[in-house]
């Protein structure tokens, strides 16, 4: 059973001004921290690659990414000849407002005075919370595939379906990574989530979870290294390449406030919501009161918005059947086993029998012989006649042909190139000097 804290039936009566409030009070935070973790990617990722990054356009350059979008809002729109031009206009923003929504159950704090009202800081909140994030999100992809599909590039088409198939795979994950969670909080409630951590988080205790939930969500939302909807080496900008001005802003907006979105269910699930990091509200209980839960909550979301960050400056891309099989034979079958140890702790755990002590032994074991299959191939795949052929002495690879080039006489070359030299240098002067 969850933890005592806040019922739901703490929402549904808050007055309708209120209500307005608090979804102006999300759609102007979502869009400012937006403009800040353009600015702050920037600054970070110049900072692992020893550049100055944006210091001009306000203190420290923090106008940079203001400055930027009103750049798009007022470029030249342009909409492709070949292009299904309503899908193509309506794509941005089927991509863009489920991104908005998903926050409404967001919890931000708890119950507190709000312009004489007692209200929580969250806009509502339902029984199946979670799973409403969950498929509100799904809605986005659509945006993203109808945005490749109505473009009429073949590029663009191929980015939307690379996008849709990836979304939908580490979606799977993420789903059966959030099924320990549930059954440990005994709620799919974001609130009572919250509430049933305020001893101990969830990603101490479930650390599997959290870290198949980390890993799906950065395949989620397209970013690095799983960016592979959006390879520039290979699709030149994916599913958006025949977007510009504001309707090119409004995925890229939409894919910022999805890094937000998976940040914040990820604090609150695993993190303790907005909850004192480190326990501190023993040495002082008003941390966990008014509005000092809001700091809290958005600097572990800042946290989590770092690795995405992180992960960009420092990881190449991966290739494409590479990630998909990742997804589909390691997270999942992970995520399956783990859920089945989860659920068979908790069963004795309410109702006795077998020692838990040795139980748990036993998981770890399994978590951990499970964990090794991350590291380990297909060796069972059995080598190509175009293989055994680069293998050869004086095949493919011996030779220098595709795929892999000969390596110089005498190995790999160290310290500095060495000087061109020509042996006949009269020979361009004499050839000008003809013509």
């Amino acid at each position: 059973m969850a933890a005592d804290g806040p019922d739901l039936s703490a929402f549904g009566g808050d007055p309708w001004w209120v209500i307005l409030v608090k979804t102006l009070l999300i759609f102007v935070v979502l869009v400012l921290l937006t403009l800040f973790n353009i600015w702050w990617e920037r600054r970070v990722v110049a900072r692992m690659q020893h550049r100055i990054g944006p210091n001009v356009n306000g203190p420290f350059g923090l106008l940079q990414s203001l400055a930027d979008g009103v750049k798009l809002a007022l470029k030249e729109d342009i909409i492709p000849t070949a292009a299904d031009k309503a899908v193509f206009l309506l794509a941005p923003v089927i991509a863009v407002v489920p991104a908005f929504v998903t926050f409404a159950v967001i919890p931000f704090g708890p119950e507190v005075s709000f312009f004489g009202e007692r209200t929580p800081l969250q806009l509502t909140d339902m029984p199946v919370a979670v799973l409403f994030v969950m498929a509100i999100a799904s809605i986005g992809i659509y945006g993203i595939v109808l945005g490749g599909w109505s473009s009429g590039s073949t590029y663009s088409l191929l980015g939307g379906l690379r996008s849709s198939a990836q979304m939908i795979s580490y979606e799977v994950a993420m789903g059966l990574a959030l099924v320990a969670v549930f059954l440990y909080a005994g709620s799919m409630s974001t609130s009572e989530i919250v509430a049933a951590q305020d001893d101990l988080w969830f990603g101490l205790i479930l650390v599997p979870s959290f870290v198949i939930y980390l890993i799906a969500m950065v395949g989620e939302t397209n970013r690095a290294p799983f960016d592979l909807p959006e390879a520039e080496g290979e699709l030149v900008g994916g599913f958006h390449t025949e977007y510009s001005s504001l309707k090119f802003a409004l995925f890229f907006l939409a894919e910022y406030i999805n890094m937000a979105t998976v940040s914040a269910l990820a604090t609150t699930l695993f993190l303790g919501g907005w909850h004192a990091p480190f326990w501190i509200d023993e040495l002082y209980g008003g941390f966990n009161e008014g509005y000092w839960p809001v700091l809290w909550f958005f600097g572990k979301v800042l946290f989590f918005i770092f690795g995405f960050i992180w992960l960009r400056g420092s990881l190449p891309r991966l290739r494409y059947d590479q990630f998909m099989a990742f997804g589909w034979k390691r997270l999942i079958p992970v995520a399956l086993v783990w859920i089945i140890a989860v659920a068979t702790i908790r069963a004795t755990s309410l109702e006795g029998g077998i020692d838990r002590r040795y139980l748990l032994i036993g998981i770890g074991v399994l978590a951990v012989i499970f964990l090794a299959l991350f590291f380990v191939g297909d060796s069972g795949e059995e080598p190509t006649e175009d293989r055994r052929a680069a293998d050869r002495p004086g095949g493919a690879g011996a030779s220098g042909g595709f795929p892999v080039p000969a390596m110089p006489a005498g190995g790999p070359v160290r310290g500095a190139a060495a000087p061109l030299t020509f042996d006949h240098p009269t020979t361009a002067r004499s050839t000008a000097g003809e013509s």
